[in-house]
């Protein structure tokens, strides 16, 4: 990823960063993925019986209509 900086000084002396919009998701998407794969690594490590994404997923549609 490529970052164009800008740093300005505020009236308090302290130095701030601008990016351009474009550029700062491009950031926050990295860092939210980079978060996944630190919980993906955290929860590999549990040894925990996995079970099958499709029912997981019905699983979770159920509790939902459950708590309408």
């Amino acid at each position: 990823m490529t970052l164009n900086p800008q740093f300005i000084t505020d009236t308090a002396g302290k130095r701030l960063v601008i990016l351009p919009m474009k550029e700062y998701k491009s950031m926050l998407d990295e860092i939210v993925q980079l978060e996944d794969i630190k919980r993906y690594d955290k929860a590999k490590t549990r040894n925990e019986k996995s079970i099958p994404i499709d029912i997981a997923f019905k699983t979770i549609e159920a509790n939902r209509k459950k708590l309408k």
